[in-house]
């Protein structure tokens, strides 16, 4: 019984005529890689960044032409319906890591580093990250904060392990922000911004992500650093964009942010489909019995009643 599946999530057969992703990918997707994001860069050619948290979502990505897939920790708010990112435990994000992974195979795959997985030292830094890409199975990993993580970012790159950093706004660190508010808007927080992304590109890190910064900041970093940027809510002058599936796909529930753009009605198809169903069942008009139902041969319905006979009391 142990390997047994419902109907319904059978593996695909192979000899059956292909619907829905698996029909719409043309052909095998080329690996990117950390050189291809850079020729991207090069080139001029915006970077595609998709948080993922599970199977479908990483399937998803790869499918429909995602750069970058990120196992981002607002997973601790669209997925486990915790208050904040800092609730979010390694555990955790370990397991939809995996998940996401199995799915997502042709974008370069990065995890972002839990709070408090890294704040102790390089070393903590070390041991958590080794995690992610040993039992995660993930290429690199995205680490928030300035210049107070050079070392564990130095010491990352050091043993061959990808990291991206994140500057700005730090969702991580929101308490202490009074909130999510934009970053970088007077010339002294400006230049802490900026202070930070250079010390974190010279430490090693392959690109970095730009939160909440206004666009004219953005662009000059990104015209100041050698490595691609990839922006949320820092404006079109970036290397490349990132949104969380939820907002992109408009299955979230809770705020908007005003940098957020829906490129789909998600919620407007979950509701569609679940009281669609619901209502189906309440005027048994689902199964339909020609359809959606299993036949038994007339004989053996026969062969059946009469050993139940045998079996009444």
């Amino acid at each position: 019984m142990g390997g047994r599946r419902w109907m319904s999530v059978r593996p695909p057969d192979k000899n059956a005529k292909e619907t829905g992703i698996a029909s719409e990918r043309s052909a095998p997707r080329k690996k990117v890689t950390i050189q291809h994001l850079h020729n991207l860069r090069r080139a001029g050619t915006p970077i595609a960044m998709v948080t993922a948290y599970d199977f479908p979502t990483g399937r998803a990505c790869d499918a429909y032409g995602a750069d970058m897939t990120l196992v981002g920790d607002s997973l601790a708010q669209v997925c486990l319906g915790y208050d904040s990112t800092t609730q979010l435990t390694m555990d955790e994000m370990l397991h939809h890591c995996r998940a996401v992974a199995r799915g997502s195979k042709a974008p370069f795959l990065l995890a972002d580093m839990p709070f408090g997985s890294y704040h102790a030292s390089a070393e903590d830094a070390v041991r958590s990250a080794v995690r992610l890409v040993q039992e995660g199975g993930v290429e690199g990993v995205k680490m928030e904060g300035g210049e107070e993580i050079v070392p564990a970012v130095r010491r990352l790159t050091s043993i061959g392990i990808p990291v991206m950093a994140h500057v700005g706004l730090l969702p991580q660190r929101h308490a202490s922000l009074s909130g999510y508010r934009v970053q970088g808007r007077d010339a002294q927080s400006a230049v802490s911004v900026l202070r930070s992304a250079l010390a974190l590109e010279a430490a090693g890190a392959f690109s970095v992500v730009l939160e909440a910064v206004p666009h004219l900041l953005a662009t000059h970093i990104t015209n100041r650093l050698s490595v691609p940027t990839i922006g949320i809510g820092a404006g079109p002058g970036t290397s490349g964009q990132v949104l969380v599936w939820d907002d992109l796909m408009a299955t979230w529930h809770g705020h908007k942010a005003k940098f957020v753009r829906r490129f789909a009605d998600g919620q407007a198809e979950e509701r569609k489909g679940v009281t669609g169903f619901v209502n189906a069942v309440k005027e048994r008009s689902f199964p339909d019995l020609a359809n959606e139902s299993y036949d038994m041969d007339q004989v053996e319905w026969e062969r059946f009643l009469e050993a139940e006979r045998d079996y009444s009391v």
